[in-house]
Formats: C-alpha cells, sequence, structure tokens
C-alpha cells in the first residue's frame, strides 16, 4: 500500500492524531499516560527543541497534539515517541501486534484562527466525550497548563495566549474555550465544518 506523502515545511503547524489500533485503549492506568507524557518532553529535548508543542490531550484510545515544526519533519516526533511507547506497553501488558492504527492523522493548521480553535477543540475532548464538564477536571490534557493552574511543562502556551490581552490572557482564553460549552458546542460544529 503506498501513502500519499504528509504535507510539511520549515514551522508548519499541525494537529496531529493517533489512535489505538482497532480502537483499543493506549492508555489503562495512570502511569501509562504519564509515560507517554515523559517521552514527548523526552523527545523535545532529543530533538533539541525543533518541534514545540502548544497543546496536547490523551485520551483512554486516542491522542491529539497540536505541534510546530521548526526545521525537521513531524515524523521524527512521533515515530520516536509511539515506537518507545508501544515497546514499554507491550513489554508491561504482554501485548502482541500493532499499538497504534495505522498512520497518524496530520491536519495542517492554515491561519490564526483555525490554531484558535483546534487548541479549544483539543482542550475540550474530555468535555465533548462525557468523562468530565470542564476541561479542567481532566488530567491528562495541557488546558490546566494553559489556564495557569499548573506549571508549565511540554507545552509552550505564549503562541496561543499572544492572541489575547497578555494581562488577563489566561483567563480570556479560558472564557474563550467555556463560551462554547455554554452554546452546547454548536459554535464550533460550524466552524469544523460539521453542521451549517
Amino acid at each position: 500500500m503506498t501513502y500519499k506523502k504528509r504535507e510539511w515545511w520549515p514551522g508548519v503547524v499541525l494537529h496531529i492524531t493517533a489512535r489505538g489500533n482497532h480502537r483499543n485503549d493506549i492508555f489503562r492506568d495512570e502511569e501509562d499516560f504519564q509515560i507517554y507524557l515523559d517521552l514527548m518532553k523526552e523527545s523535545i529535548e532529543f530533538y533539541n527543541a525543533d518541534f514545540e508543542v502548544y497543546a496536547y490531550c490523551l485520551m483512554d484510545n486516542h491522542v491529539h497534539l497540536l505541534v510546530k515544526c521548526k526545521e525537521r519533519h513531524i515524523s521524527l516526533f512521533i515515530s520516536r515517541i509511539h515506537s518507545l511507547y508501544a515497546k514499554i506497553f507491550n513489554n508491561k501488558y504482554r501485548y502482541i501486534g500493532y499499538l497504534f492504527q495505522n498512520r497518524y492523522f496530520t491536519e495542517v493548521i492554515e491561519d490564526d484562527s483555525q490554531l484558535l480553535a483546534t487548541c479549544r477543540y483539543i482542550h475540550l475532548n474530555p468535555v465533548r466525550a462525557k468523562m468530565v464538564k470542564k476541561p479542567e477536571e481532566y488530567n491528562w490534557s495541557s488546558y490546566n497548563m494553559t489556564i495557569g493552574l499548573k506549571e508549565e511543562k511540554i507545552i509552550d502556551s505564549s503562541k496561543i495566549l499572544s492572541y489575547f490581552k497578555s494581562e488577563t490572557a489566561r483567563f480570556l482564553y479560558k472564557a474563550f474555550v467555556e463560551n462554547l460549552i455554554k452554546n452546547n458546542f454548536s459554535e464550533e460544529e460550524k466552524e469544523i465544518g460539521i453542521i451549517s
């Protein structure tokens, strides 16, 4: 099977989605989530910060990442994380076969409004899945770092927060996210073309 070559150029920002094979869980306990985050942090360091993570959300059976690629192709970053994680997971659970479904998906972020909408979409994933009522209640996303409730590790929220007034940027981003919950996600659905 031949695959279409992924779009890439220096400075591109990508929304990455990776699912468990057959939609199986890729995280079974808190340690699994933490291992993935540790590998992401190690991979950023390994590639000398050539990848900037703006947002992430780790769900039971899939992962969302919002990543800027400076000078290297995204495949280096994702392949390193996923191959190391799969090896650890397979050993821990005596799992045989592919952990991740086919290739991960990438979407090129075309403009600032898409960047903000995608970041919000990623942070609202656990709310949309009815796992929590508020995004700050979910431990495995970067939302609490972006709004200042947790120390920033792995992510760099400065790009996302730069779209809001500096002295109140974290508060305004939180309002931007919560407004969509109040509107039952209808605004987001229009933005990403689910409803007209």
